[in-house]
């Protein structure tokens, strides 16, 4: 006799059951308060006391017999009895057993929220799996066969008129391949709602009622413990006091948790129902060909899909396997700390500080059983995708349709062959389609999820987790939340080690930090021990973040993984030297790629920080042979990484002195070409680089330049770019719009790229030798520029006049300095 045989169909009463417990311990409650109270007014009070309490009205009394009412009431009678007893036993009564029976009213109040949310969520997915999806599949599947079935006569009728059969033919494969798919997910889905109807009425519903029968026997225990720990408390030792509380304790001896809920079950037993058994509907098969009920289906069309749906189902299994392991020795490991704990509980109520731990020991069983219910279905999924590709190995997946016999009704047996020819062509260029399993589930209306999870488990840690971004800035956080309830989960920039939940609510970006303390992380409710814990609660239970914001977390904000790389992925080399930010390093890679690496000051304020990472982000959109190449960045923790690829050679400046004794002026005019293409690249990007000098361009491998630290550029609609104050500008290199007014853009960069190819011929003398900063900038408002380096072609000292007008508008393009430059070298 039990909760989860015998009550299957009972929620409502359990419910009821479990709201009538709830009053009785608010009953408990309301009297033992007042309790404490007569104890300080002391005895004259008692019978007011004893008047004052709800002595279970009649009229709520549930429809069964209860050893624990009936405790109640009896220790209500015999406590009208009592006639003194000493105020300082109200003191432990209000520390003892008062404030254990509040902590067990909020477990008995969280033991029926989880029993609800819990109930909903297995009948949702219930229903869902059992009916709404087949039906929807269903529905799909009769629309797809009325498709397939009318591409086919059309398909013929164009084969008899000979009206572009090769055009029908196309859709008649296409129309005949989304029915074989379909199908093939249909008799995955009904696979599956068979083995979850089964799990749900053999294990899973039982279970939690087994569960919440568990729990409820707990509270039961629980409540002894507290009842008998008030006896003892008010107990006196007079022989008429004593009488009394012989009685009381006698009566609550008759509390036995294992018996208390007998009646209740004989009176709310529910009759034994038979649910029809989820089959495979034959009817949708009565207008097709070649489709056979609970056979997956292997041709030509469906054999790259199926492959990959394997891979995809065997992943997943994996990863249930993988978290059922994990949640199973959560499970047992938990289960050994409560029998610890037990044994060390010096007082019988204790037990009340064990039930939140309980509680979680059930809910984890329900979690391990809902895993091991996945684990089924995802392995019987397997098993006949299994079956079907070995009966198949090593076999050509045999033709969807016989088309030459279709052929010889209209045509000759070689154009025949011609068309099946061109079928191939067709089928192979869809296998790049069907090889992704999102192509073929992502119209379904089966759950994605069961195969594409976004939110890893909990146990995972928190840098492995979908929605962790790392180090990202603020600002670069909130063009990520875009939708209501979008959230993803940073490291606070002003404060490293601190994390913030990032969540778009109701039109406004809202940033929450995550508090910290016991060891448990927190908003203002429950704790965790971890923040993937913590994540998960709010995300699948929707509870709002804080009472005050309402918000809840719906959309995790996945992570670009392409440009993310873990700290320990890279491993630190030598010194390259020190930038604005921090420190460049040469580092490898795990798989021995050799990279640099731009490290971040952790002292850096934080507005210098999100500088430092503007040059990753722009660095993300390009890819051209003569721009530096991003790798990744590492925003998992702190110091933050940018790893860029190793360019030999390094920087152009010390390349041009180191090397100016053997440099030609052909190969000048090369670095020259090299550095436009890439400027001209950049310059259709939108992309305005401010600091273009040959201290920021690297030499690669054959002598390649590639432009480079774009830590001070920006990229703008407009291609124009304003800015205020002269901090950190590097002035000889700057264009006089940009000192003056502030003004970047792309013709501002053609300046920059004149006094580039002055560093170049010159073979790295500083521009406007023996000038400072200030003379310099003043002279080039005199209209004063420098003269034409030694051995510097005339055609290239013209490039660079061209370069240094005055007027932004007068400067040349850098497509069409390209041109000119690929001109000269020809020469």
């Amino acid at each position: 006799m039990g909760f989860g045989r015998d009550l299957g169909n009972s929620h409502d009463g359990l419910l009821k059951l479990q709201d009538w417990e709830l009053k009785l311990l608010e009953t408990v409650k309301r009297f033992m308060t007042l309790r404490v109270k007569s104890d300080k007014e002391y005895a004259s009070l008692l019978l007011n006391i004893s008047q004052q309490v709800d002595k279970h009205d009649n009229s709520s009394q549930m429809d069964y017999i209860s050893n624990v009412s009936k405790s109640w009431a009896h220790m209500v009678q015999q406590t009208e009895q009592l006639s003194q007893i000493m105020k300082c036993h109200a003191e432990e009564l209000n520390s003892g057993p008062l404030h254990r029976l509040t902590m067990m009213i909020k477990d008995k109040q969280q033991v029926k929220k989880s029993y609800q949310s819990i109930h909903t969520q297995i009948e949702s997915e219930m229903n869902k799996v059992t009916k709404s999806d087949l039906e929807k599949l269903k529905g799909t599947y009769r629309q797809l066969t009325k498709d397939a079935h009318s591409a086919k006569e059309k398909y013929r009728d164009a084969m008899v008129k000979g009206k572009e059969p090769e055009k029908a033919r196309e859709r008649y494969d296409k129309a005949t391949m989304k029915l074989h798919n379909l199908h093939n997910q249909y008799v995955l889905a009904v696979r599956s709602a068979q083995l979850h109807q089964e799990h749900y009425h053999d294990t899973t519903l039982p279970l939690l009622l087994d569960s919440l029968q568990k729990m409820q026997e707990e509270m039961i225990s629980a409540l002894k413990g507290i009842l008998e720990e008030y006896s003892e408390i008010t107990s006196l030792l007079t022989d008429e006091i004593v009488k009394v509380h012989k009685e009381i304790h006698t009566s609550i001896d008759q509390i036995d948790p294992v018996s208390e809920y007998e009646h209740f079950i004989e009176v709310h037993r529910s009759p034994e129902t038979k649910e029809p058994n989820v089959e495979f509907d034959v009817s949708l098969l009565e207008e097709t060909e070649n489709l056979q009920a609970n056979e997956i289906l292997w041709n030509n069309l469906t054999a790259d899909s199926l492959q990959a749906m394997l891979k995809s189902t065997s992943d997943e299994l994996g990863l249930t396997q993988q978290s059922l392991r994990t949640k199973e020795d959560l499970m047992q490991d938990l289960e050994n700390k409560l029998d610890e704990s037990t044994k060390t509980c010096e007082k019988k109520s204790d037990a009340v500080l064990l039930l939140s731990q309980k509680q979680s020991l059930e809910e984890l069983r329900q979690t391990v059983q809902l895993l091991r219910c996945t684990e089924a279905k995802l392995g019987a999924q397997k098993d006949l995708l299994d079956h079907k590709m070995q009966e198949n190995e090593g076999k050509e997946p045999p033709p969807m349709v016989n088309y030459e016999d279709d052929a010889r009704s209209v045509n000759s047996m070689d154009k025949g062959k011609d068309r099946t020819s061109k079928f191939d062509t067709l089928r192979h260029s869809l296998a790049g389609i069907l090889r992704s399993p999102k192509s073929v589930l992502g119209s379904s209306s089966v759950s994605s999820e069961q195969f594409f999870d976004v939110i890893p488990t909990s146990e995972k840690p928190l840098g492995d987790q979908e929605w962790y971004h790392g180090a990202i800035p603020r600002t670069e956080a909130q063009e990520l939340l875009k939708e209501q309830g979008d959230f993803l989960v940073r490291e606070s920039h002003g404060k490293p080690g601190e994390y913030v939940l990032s969540v778009f609510s109701e039109g406004q970006r809202r940033h929450f930090i995550i508090q910290f303390a016991d060891n448990q992380y927190r908003f203002e409710g429950t704790g965790f021990p971890t923040i993937p814990q913590l994540i998960e609660h709010h995300y699948t239970s929707k509870q709002v973040i804080t009472k005050k914001s309402g918000v809840v977390l719906l959309n995790p904000v996945v992570k670009d993984k392409k440009w993310i790389l873990n700290h320990e992925d890279v491993t630190l080399g030598e010194l390259l030297g020190k930038g604005n930010f921090g420190e460049v390093f040469k580092g490898t890679l795990r798989d021995k790629t050799p990279v640099a690496v731009k490290t971040c000051k952790e002292d850096l304020p934080q507005e210098l920080k999100i500088k430092f990472l503007s040059e990753a982000r722009i660095l993300k959109q390009y890819d051209h042979a003569n721009i530096v190449k991003l790798i990744g960045v590492c925003t998992q923790r702190q110091p933050i990484y940018i790893v860029m690829e190793l360019v030999s050679g390094g920087d152009f400046l010390s390349f041009l002195r180191k090397k100016k004794e053997d440099l030609k002026t052909k190969q000048l005019v090369k670095f020259s070409l090299d550095a436009a293409a890439g400027m001209a690249y950049l310059e259709l990007k939108n992309c305005i680089h401010r600091d273009l000098a040959a201290r920021n361009c690297l030499v690669g491998e054959s002598n390649l330049l590639k432009i480079s630290d774009f830590g001070m550029s920006r990229q703008e609609d407009d291609g124009i770019y304003s800015s205020s104050g002269l901090k950190q500008i590097p002035i000889k290199w700057t264009a006089p719009e940009a000192l003056n007014y502030g003004r970047y853009s792309s013709e501002s960069d053609v300046w920059s790229f004149g006094i580039l190819l002055w560093e170049t011929f010159s073979l790295g003398v500083c521009p406007y030798p023996g000038m400072t900063n200030q003379q310099a900038r003043e002279q080039v408002e005199k209209d004063y520029r420098m003269s034409c380096p030694t051995k510097c072609p005339e055609e290239i000292y013209k490039v660079m006049q061209k370069c240094w007008e005055y007027k932004p508008e007068n400067r040349p393009k850098f497509a069409d300095l390209q041109k000119e430059l690929a001109s000269i070298k020809k020469k």
